[in-house]
């Protein structure tokens, strides 16, 4: 939905069928939004069989669902979790992701290990999901097999986003001043 962004991604948009790590220095920065013009897209499916699912598991907060609609998720294909403990957040994720019917499974963690990463990764490619992890700006440094890491904070009147790693792309800030 942001062609300043969508010339820096292989493909010219969101990889499907990989991990994609969103780092932010807080939630709430519109985070979600860049991914919504992939999400209903994703749901419109192959015209084959019932739309996928879209699953958000420990989303930190509470989606704010006319807005989803009026944006054209189809709510009865959306699928909230809230587990009690971040390994059954894991656990939720990687079954989603790995099942087939999922187009989208987004993740919200303060932290997980490369191993869970990995996990993910490949539940992913399996499912053929489009698989996001949004996670604390403080892992930025770690290493992470994610296809694509992102970094999302604050600008003075934007939210900022970084390239910090593409596979087939582009690293490096991206304007989203544009359409």
């Amino acid at each position: 939905g942001k062609s300043s962004l969508d010339a820096r991604l292989p493909g010219g948009g969101w990889p499907t069928a990989s991990l994609i790590e969103v780092l932010l220095d807080d939630t709430g920065l519109g985070e979600v939004q860049l991914f919504l013009p992939a999400l209903v897209e994703s749901q419109r499916g192959t015209g084959h069989g019932e739309t996928p699912w879209l699953v958000w598991i420990a989303p930190p907060h509470e989606p704010y669902a006319p807005a989803l609609a009026q944006q054209g998720i189809e709510l009865g294909r959306l699928l909230i979790v809230r587990p009690v403990s971040a390994t059954e957040a894991l656990w939720a994720a990687e079954q989603a992701l790995a099942s087939g019917v999922c187009a989208a499974v987004f993740l919200w963690l303060k932290g997980t290990d490369d191993r869970w990463l990995r996990r993910l990764k490949l539940a992913a490619e399996a499912g053929g999901a489009l698989g996001v992890l949004f996670r604390p700006e403080r892992h930025r440094f770690e290493a992470s097999p994610a296809s694509l890491r992102l970094a999302v904070s604050r600008g003075e009147n934007e939210i900022r986003l970084d390239l910090l790693k593409v596979q087939g792309g582009r690293p490096g800030p991206v304007d989203l001043g544009g359409p």
